[in-house]
């Protein structure tokens, strides 16, 4: 991850430019994984961990035809639910811990996932980030789940600089207004992913970067 330059933080009027902005381009931000139940969500997160969007929906579109609750993914078993992600890293370790979900939400919380921090990280596999994206997106709460694109845009933009992850989350609470928080965690990962990236930030064509501190933009080359 990318450590906390020395960029000045950004003031309040620019974090608001800054998000204003962002809004105004996409007002109705998704996350890219597919998912169609609280549930396939939950999976999906879990799934992607050291992992791209893209092969993660490769194979639970597959995977969620014939097991989009925690009875059908248990009712698979181990091999079969592995048939299924084998084409995504770490997927032994991955299976394991997402059957081991399933039969705790079998068994606590009626094949329900949960809808608190707490519980949602009693279940295995399940980190803080995990736990906040799936508070963001599937129940609408403000949260910043701090992946690395969030901590680069965090830190490089001085939006909210901060040494680790909690740390850059407890400052992106702090410093986003309130109106734009549910949504700023997918503004702030897509343009991470897309524009303020990590070998070479396109900051030509970036429609922030006039809000932004970092004191090396790129320019075009011809």
């Amino acid at each position: 991850m990318l450590a906390a330059n020395s960029n000045e933080r950004m003031n309040a009027t620019a974090i608001e430019h800054f998000f204003a902005t962002l809004a105004a381009a996409n007002p109705q931000p998704q996350t890219e994984l597919k998912f169609s139940n609280v549930f396939e969500l939950l999976t999906a997160v879990l799934l992607s961990a050291q992992a791209t969007d893209v092969s993660v929906n490769k194979a639970t579109q597959s995977l969620f035809r014939v097991a989009n609750t925690p009875q059908k993914m248990l009712a698979l078993g181990l091999p079969g639910l592995e048939a299924h992600i084998k084409t995504i890293g770490l997927y032994h370790s991955k299976a394991k811990h997402l059957l081991q979900t399933c039969q705790m939400l079998v068994e606590r919380y009626h094949g329900e996932v949960p809808r608190t921090r707490e519980a949602l990280e009693t279940l295995p596999g399940v980190g803080r980030k995990t736990a906040n994206v799936v508070l963001n997106v599937a129940f609408g709460e403000p949260t910043m789940a701090v992946d690395t694109h969030i901590f680069r845009v965090s830190n490089r933009t001085g939006l909210a600089p901060g040494k680790n992850p909690l740390e850059v989350e407890k400052n992106l609470l702090k410093r986003i207004p309130e109106p734009y928080r549910v949504h700023a965690h997918h503004w702030l990962i897509l343009l991470g992913r897309y524009v303020c990236q990590a070998r070479t930030p396109q900051c030509w064509h970036c429609a922030v970067a006039p809000y932004c501190d970092f004191k090396d933009k790129t320019i075009q080359k011809s």
